[in-house]
């Protein structure tokens, strides 16, 4: 099992089609890469397969990104079907009924349960366009962070933009904070709408940020993550 190396701040989301290239990019980066997001792209790909193999064989730190929305019973059932995998980070919908249900399914592992504020591809006009009622969107992500934690979550995932502002809530304190919507300096934005740079997102309040296609579509993913890497260190 190779070490791991010392800095897991940087999490590399494998948004692939399935398991094979997902672990062949994740053999690409080698040692250079300790934790990995794997989505519900990838679900039906291999994904929890893929999540395992990382885990046991590989000695990697797993990030699995279902962002899980239902009835409480039967988000603790799903939750506790999935804490058997040994799974660092799961996320689940932000709503107090949901986290709550999230943290007794996850019970008894060491599984931390990650509540979403709003998504980091939308902005107020999306919300508009949803009929979620008026605000600033930090205020609207504040208030789904402060519930979230009263809730139980052991931390977001929120965009660079508000990670200042939950880090200081008083019920952020020994809570983490999860921030996608990174790209490094001259990178597409892609579908993101509140994106920052790696060093950014972390000096604003983030533990860890999620980087995907800036590394796993680079002509040279090693390359790329080392940068971000040095860029943050």
């Amino acid at each position: 099992m190779p070490n791991a190396p010392q800095d897991d701040r940087l999490i590399v989301a494998l948004d692939v089609p399935n398991a094979l290239e997902g672990l062949q990019i994740a053999e690409s980066l080698g040692d250079a890469v300790s934790f990995y997001k794997i989505g519900l792209g990838m679900l039906t790909g291999g994904g929890l397969a893929l999540a395992n193999e990382l885990k046991q064989e590989h000695g990697k730190r797993i990030f699995l990104d279902m962002k899980l929305f239902d009835i409480a019973n039967t988000v603790e059932n799903a939750v506790r079907g999935l804490s058997q995998f040994d799974l660092d980070f799961l996320t689940v919908h932000g709503d107090p009924h949901v986290v709550r249900a999230a943290k007794e399914g996850a019970s008894g592992s060491q599984m931390k349960i990650l509540a979403v504020t709003i998504l980091t591809s939308m902005n107020r006009s999306d919300l508009d366009a949803n009929q979620i009622r008026p605000g600033e969107m930090e205020d609207l992500v504040l208030e789904r962070a402060a519930t979230a934690f009263e809730a139980g979550a052991d931390g977001v995932i929120a965009s660079p933009h508000e990670a200042r502002s939950i880090r200081a809530l008083p019920q952020a304190k020994s809570k983490l904070i999860v921030t996608p919507g990174v790209r490094p300096a001259g990178a597409d934005a892609g579908d993101q709408k509140r994106i920052a740079t790696p060093a950014q997102a972390l000096s604003l309040g983030a533990d860890h940020i999620v980087v995907g296609r800036p590394i796993v579509k680079a002509p040279s993913p090693t390359d790329a993550a080392q940068a971000i890497l040095s860029e943050i260190s």
